[in-house]
């Protein structure tokens, strides 16, 4: 791999395509990518969370008319 001018941890490989080897960047990225995943999966269960609260609510109230 031949080293990007002006760049320290950028190399172009074989490819031509242009390699990053800043492990500490990558661990950075993939613990950060991690907490947004969580993140996500965590709203996606308080959305299920609050229909069926709604629905329950909804039921509730026709039940007691």
């Amino acid at each position: 791999m031949i080293r990007v001018d002006g760049y320290k941890n950028l190399y172009r490989d074989d490819s031509g395509a242009i390699v990053s080897i800043d492990t500490d960047e990558y661990s950075q990225y993939v613990k950060l990518r991690s907490q947004r995943k969580h993140q996500r999966d965590e709203l996606v269960e308080m959305r299920k969370d609050i229909d069926e609260i709604k629905s329950l609510l909804k039921e509730f109230l026709n039940g007691s008319k």
